[in-house]
């Protein structure tokens, strides 16, 4: 729940109202039911002043739309006023299982197509709405956060771009370098992590859990996770290893420079449960590779926690390392697309992220503190220890 009692001495910034576009629609509709719900259950004392007279409605979001030509133009409309609103616009910028038409062929939309429509709700806005904020959980081209040689900086220029629209707060998750925000030093921009909701998922999955140092272990797939599995081998009490991927700079496939090995630094697995904690999995071939080392060194069960599922070749793979024994839990949020099928999968597990989300929105509408939600280590704590009494 939000902090009540700060919100109680703030007035909110103005009216809210959310923009949830197509791409994330129905995470939108489950934000939008929880902040219903927060609003009912407080303030009640307080909604007869003329201040909180739009402040308790049974929907806050806005009806718009982005329909295209048959070139495959398009434009953003607002089917009701957001005049001196403060307005939270939602895209999912990898959702590829929307379609659209381009002179008759059949076209699913990219992150570049999200992206597009994205702004085109904020143009439609035109400056009347007293705030603007992005709420964008997978950051747009953020895998492209640095230069290298002769390349684009194509997140830093996106979001420059926002800024000079007029996008106040910019809220992403997990961000692939969260040293991007360089690139728009004097606006906010507010990058989240689920590790709380990571542990709440896995052990409502696996009430069985042990979670002391002599039964679990952390593990991060190569070095540039090693801050999240630091965090959560710490807030566990637990050990950490890590893989680094040793690559041949000699050569480029797909823009990369191929993986040769995984190399492992760390404790004895042996016998252990081990959480490879990161932040997306693409094709997953980087992932499965290393949970398939961790079980090849004696590890009794293999968790994969990754905050972004994109899964862009497919489940056969994981499927595959499910049934050999690889893998035995895949938990992953539904902050991105997410295909049907994959909730018939025995492993897989969602980290439901909606509840977290309305909080951010609901706080950032009062313009009361978040570090509270930024850094879950109370919540972590007081969820461990509830577990812990329960064995």
């Amino acid at each position: 729940m939000p902090n009540i009692q700060l919100l109680e001495q703030a007035l909110p910034v103005a009216p809210l109202k959310i923009a949830a576009l197509k791409s994330c629609e129905k995470m939108g509709e489950k934000v939008n039911d929880y902040i219903v719900q927060f609003r009912k259950e407080s303030l009640n004392k307080y909604v007869d002043s003329a201040l909180f007279s739009t402040y308790m409605q049974e929907n806050y979001l806005v009806k718009h739309s982005c329909p295209r030509f048959g070139s495959g133009e398009a434009k953003g409309i607002l089917n009701e006023t957001i005049r001196g609103k403060d307005l939270f616009v939602m895209v999912d910028i990898c959702n590829y299982s929307l379609t659209y038409s381009v002179n008759g062929h059949l076209n699913h939309m990219s992150p570049d197509d999200h992206y597009q429509d994205l702004k085109r709700i904020i143009s439609a806005a035109t400056g009347k709405a007293r705030r603007i904020n992005v709420i964008m959980p997978f950051l747009y081209e953020s895998r492209q956060h640095k230069r290298t040689k002769r390349e684009s900086l194509d997140c830093a220029l996106a979001l420059e771009e926002l800024v000079d629209m007029g996008v106040s707060n910019i809220i992403t998750f997990d961000a692939h370098d969260p040293r991007v925000q360089n690139a728009i030093p004097l606006k906010g921009f507010d990058n989240f992590n689920p590790p709380y909701q990571f542990m709440k998922a896995l052990l409502k999955a696996e009430p069985e859990l042990q979670t002391d140092k002599e039964h679990l272990m952390i593990v991060s797939p190569d070095e540039g996770a090693m801050h999240r599995a630091v965090y959560f081998s710490n807030v566990l009490g637990v050990d950490m290893g890590m893989f680094y991927k040793r690559r041949d700079y000699s050569t480029i496939i797909n823009g990369k420079n191929p993986i040769v090995a995984h190399e492992f630094l760390g404790d004895d697995v042996k016998g252990k449960t081990v959480i490879i904690v990161d932040d997306m999995i693409a094709s997953g071939e980087s992932m499965l590779d290393v949970a398939r080392q961790i079980k090849d060194r004696g590890a009794s069960r293999v968790f994969v926690c990754t905050t972004f599922g994109l899964f862009t070749e497919g489940f056969q793979k994981f499927d595959d390392y499910y049934n050999t024994g690889y893998i035995d839990r895949l938990i992953t949020t539904n902050l991105t697309y997410l295909p049907p099928e994959i909730y018939e999968k025995p492993y897989f597990v969602e980290a439901d992220m909606s509840k977290f989300l309305a909080i951010i929105i609901d706080s950032l509408n009062h313009d009361i503190s978040i570090s509270s939600v930024l850094n879950p280590t109370d919540k972590l704590h007081a969820l461990l220890d509830k577990h812990r009494l329960k064995k």
